[in-house]
């Protein structure tokens, strides 16, 4: 099911455009994509450096997070994870990101047939926001993600590039979910 969130006023779409100029549409619509980036397996501050990389030949200009290192969450014997995020402007549909995030994954050595749920990554790529859309088609996407609200990891660095971002089927600003978190073992990487 692929929706757009109807809500009248300024959303979070509305109000961070103005950061990447863009003119690419889709569906009639401009759509800032913000994607959340992990690794904690390998060289993960490099691997997620290069990452960055290719999605700006997948998104064009973008914004990005500073590193974060933070405790493994949901499965806790592991190695600390590194994460980030960055946002830019996407011309396709979701589905075909979703596609290309999988093969960029797999450049860094991700075999998801070998992986545990929450386990080691040596990259792993979440579409986090699709402009306003709200997509929900498990267990092949779910848009906004589904635990986003739960994960600080996620949230520190979306609030980070877009301050003001909203929930685009509620409005709720993604700040009052940061708040109410448990710390999760976050802190600056010093990268």
């Amino acid at each position: 099911m692929l929706m757009r969130a109807c809500r009248g006023g300024e959303g979070a779409l509305e109000i961070n455009l103005r950061l990447i100029e863009s003119s690419v549409e889709f569906s009639g619509q401009k759509n800032l994509t913000v994607l959340g980036l992990g690794s904690n397996k390998g060289d993960s501050i490099g691997i997620l450096q290069e990452a960055v990389v290719c999605l700006k030949d997948v998104l064009g200009e973008v914004l990005q997070a500073p590193v974060y290192r933070s405790a493994a969450l949901y499965v806790t014997e592991q190695a600390d994870f590194f994460n980030t995020a960055v946002c830019g402007v996407y011309e396709k549909t979701p589905y075909d990101l979703l596609k290309i995030i999988h093969q960029i994954e797999a450049r860094f050595g991700r075999d998801r047939r070998y992986e545990r749920r929450w386990g080691e990554r040596t990259l792993d790529i979440d579409i986090l926001l699709f402009g306003d859309l709200w997509v929900k088609e498990e267990p092949v996407l779910e848009i906004p993600h589904p635990r986003l609200k739960e994960r600080r990891f996620a949230l520190a660095p979306l609030l980070d590039i877009l301050p003001d971002a909203k929930d685009p089927l509620t409005g709720q600003p993604y700040g009052i979910f940061l708040e109410k978190v448990i710390s999760q073992g976050l802190w600056p990487a010093g990268c």
